[in-house]
């Protein structure tokens, strides 16, 4: 077995259910230690952080990969083909949750920088992690907490991997170099709640709420641009009445989302659903999120080093792409950090039987490591 898949079998063993580590940082930071980075823990809340960074002996770019060690609940283990944290290969794949998102690209990271330094012990500039247990969960304790840290301390990321699980049919065929937005909506309308056989002496939220839904729906919010899809608008839940068949509820329920492009703006959407809504006279509360803005990182040395690595590696062609959901990158994106995601297949993330083809992982290693060289030789 591989070193890489080596130490993809110890982490996925631990059940590290966000936001548990479980052990996983520990791992990973006696491995980090031995080749020279210098460790800070940061825990914040129920959530377990760091930051280790490797100072090179000359000037040059930080290089960060960004990752975490939490993975999502298995749901039945009986349903799995064999137990989810006790990872097995069968057919050349790696079985296990985290196998994929993002436990593997955690240990092709930690490799691929031990074998970078035993070649190029002197290499420029620096090498860092920034690693945290809290990406599937609510994510308000893990990387935007560590982006604060370094904020105070003045410390600047120059390029940063997210090792999140970005190709489609194999390993480099996609790099993120950006994401939309997310834009959420709890909204709740009021009526009067009353008999249905007296209409007239209720008031159905439902129904006044209709037409306004039918233009929100409907409404082009941008175009787009040739980064990104235009902007859209989904119900993701919608929730009224008591459960009777005869009472007019008394009030309904939606929560909603907008996945935005760099062509719109979290305030420019709230004030334009705002005008939707009231142009209806409805009764209403809203509550707006706004849990991550777009970002983009454009050509430049990043994307270069990353493009070239893969063609190096895999003899093949990388496509750049923003579609996909949010990740951590859009709290390191703002701090002026050229970001981008690459990681292994996303076909079985979150599923029941989540894999990876295990040679998938060393070619990740492989790639990892290349990008090292290109920005930091």
């Amino acid at each position: 077995m591989t070193p890489t898949l080596q130490l993809a079998f110890d982490l996925i063993r631990r059940r590290s259910v966000t936001p548990e580590d479980a052990g996983c940082m520990d791992q990973m930071i006696e491995r980090l230690e031995k080749i020279g980075f210098k460790v800070t823990k940061l825990r914040r809340g129920d959530t377990d952080n760091f930051w280790a960074v490797r100072n090179g002996q000359s000037i040059g770019p930080l290089l960060a990969f960004a990752g975490h060690t939490d993975v999502v609940p298995s749901g039945p283990e009986e349903n799995w083909s064999s137990p989810p944290f006790e990872p097995q290969i069968r057919d050349n794949f790696l079985y296990g949750r985290g196998a994929a998102d993002m436990k593997g690209s955690l240990a092709a990271m930690v490799v691929a920088c031990e074998e970078f330094i035993h070649q190029h012990p002197d290499h420029s500039g620096r090498i860092a992690f920034l690693i945290t247990s809290d990406e599937e969960g609510p994510a308000i304790n893990g990387t935007v907490k560590v982006v604060e840290w370094l904020e105070e301390q003045g410390e600047k990321i120059d390029c940063c991997i997210v090792g999140e699980p970005s190709s489609s049919e194999r390993v480099g065929d996609i790099i993120k170099n950006g994401r939309r937005g997310s834009l959420g909506l709890e909204l709740k309308v009021f009526g009067v709640q009353g008999h249905v056989a007296y209409p007239h002496l209720a008031e159905n939220p439902i129904h006044n709420l209709a037409p306004a839904l039918a233009e929100l729906a409907a409404e082009e919010w941008d175009q787009g641009n040739q980064f990104f899809p235009a902007t859209s608008f989904q119900v993701s839940n919608i929730n009224g009445g008591t459960g009777a068949t005869n009472v007019i509820p008394g009030e309904v329920d939606l929560l909603c989302n907008w996945r935005f492009s760099t062509e719109s703006t979290a305030e420019e959407l709230e004030a334009r659903a705002r005008a939707i809504l009231d142009k209806y006279n409805l009764k209403y509360e809203a509550n707006f999120n706004l849990s991550g803005h777009p970002f983009l990182t454009a050509e430049g040395p990043l994307v270069h080093a990353v493009e070239q690595a893969i063609q190096k590696i895999t003899g093949k062609e990388t496509e750049l792409s923003t579609a996909g959901g949010t990740s951590d990158g859009r709290f390191i994106a703002p701090t002026g950090a050229q970001v981008v995601e690459l990681g292994p297949v996303n076909a079985t993330i979150h599923k029941v039987d989540e894999r990876v083809k295990a040679d998938d992982l060393d070619i990740l290693k492989e790639i990892y490591r290349e990008v090292l060289r290109e920005l930091l030789t």
